[in-house]
């Protein structure tokens, strides 16, 4: 799924507008927005995905990704207790916290759910200051991953998204920030789910009012400025043929908590209604075995090194033919994964998506008098 991930940053996977348009996306009632299925990793809709916005508790998002990357790394533990420091403490009282206190530890769990549930700014920097001793030094971390990522309009300035006007994102990049912190972290991505948490006998719900209306919404997260307005970004899974199907929603710059819960519940409604994703190959699935010049072996398979998925409008899939494209003649040596050529999907004649293809196996050179005998045939061919 990574690498599913990965080709959506390159837009390798990039649905054909053509055939995209087949689906006329709903009204979304957003300053900008897009919906993207996780699965196969392609952009099915959106609508000004890199206008540049304030992200607010969006941003809150990074913060548990580096977190979940410390719990991973053992850098820290759920069960361990963090001292809360004053500044923790002391942020923005007007703003959401959960209400953590100098005097009383607390365990990083605790801090996570007050951050993704409660959306506690007093938590990100609780936990800014675990991971990285202070919260400048996490900001740096928040921002060397965002490159990472390839979150080419991405800034962080803070852990919790309060205004500055060195934080900012957009729809697109947003998407791709959630998408993977699911695939990357599933066992802590669960905690999005929890509907309400209780700490210092203060009981929150989960802002993400979707965990109540559609139980196959499992999370991600909220937010809310005056600058941002009501953001939110949903992501559910919902059965598709044997298998399940995750799409992410974003939703930025709603009017208010209900336009943002009822225009990512459209979002995702019409992404389930109106298209399916289709797995056109298996990860080391030969399509063909051509025969190769000068070679050790006379042919090679070829084929992909991922999955390929790909997400089309319903009906679409049975319309859809392969035109491979090869690099011929194809001559040793050829290294594994090494290109031989390209694979396009068209659809009644308009292509949809454009695939490398490559060698599934090494086909090291012949002997010399193999590759002398190739070359004449090569020469009367």
């Amino acid at each position: 799924m990574r690498k599913l991930i990965a080709a959506l940053a390159a837009s390798v996977l990039a649905l054909s507008s053509a055939v995209a348009q087949t689906v006329p996306p709903p009204t979304v009632a957003a300053r900008s927005w897009m919906l993207l299925d996780a699965t196969s990793g392609q952009i099915i809709a959106s609508h000004d995905p890199d206008a540049r916005i304030e992200p607010a508790s969006l941003t809150k998002i990074m913060t548990a990704y580096l977190t979940f990357a410390a719990l991973k790394e053992k850098k820290l533990t759920l069960n361990q207790m963090i001292n809360v420091s004053v500044k923790a403490w002391k942020v923005d009282s007007s703003s959401s916290k959960m209400f953590i206190d100098p005097a009383v530890p607390v365990s990083v769990d605790d801090l996570l759910h007050g951050l993704m549930v409660q959306s506690g700014n007093d938590a990100a920097v609780a936990l800014a200051e675990a991971v990285a001793g202070d919260e400048s030094a996490f900001v740096f971390l928040m921002n060397r991953e965002a490159q990472r990522m390839g979150l080419k309009n991405t800034r962080f300035a803070n852990p919790h998204g309060l205004p500055h006007p060195d934080n900012f994102s957009t729809a697109h990049d947003l998407s791709v920030l959630a998408a993977r912190v699911i695939a990357d972290y599933p066992e802590f991505y669960k905690i999005d789910s929890v509907k309400s948490f209780t700490y210092n006998k203060i009981t929150q719900p989960n802002r993400n009012r979707l965990l109540w209306l559609d139980p196959t919404v499992d999370g991600m997260k909220t937010g809310h400025t005056e600058a941002a307005g009501f953001c939110m970004i949903a992501s559910a899974r919902r059965p598709n043929g044997n298998s399940q199907r995750r799409l992410i929603s974003v939703v930025l710059g709603t009017s208010s908590d209900q336009a943002r819960t009822q225009e990512s519940q459209k979002l995702l409604n019409w992404g389930f209604q109106n298209f399916d994703t289709i797995r056109l190959y298996t990860k080391g699935q030969a399509i063909q075995t051509p025969e190769v010049w000068k070679g050790s072996a006379n042919t090679v398979k070829i084929g992909f090194n991922n999955d390929v998925l790909v997400t089309v409008p319903k009906g679409v899939a049975a319309k859809m033919k392969p035109v491979l494209e090869r690099n011929d003649p194809l001559v040793a040596p050829l290294p594994l994964n090494s290109r031989v050529g390209t694979l396009k999907m068209m659809v009644d004649g308009k292509q949809l998506l454009e695939l490398p293809v490559v060698a599934l196996e090494e086909v090291p050179q012949a002997s010399i008098f193999g590759r002398a005998w190739d070359s004449m045939r090569l020469w009367l061919k």
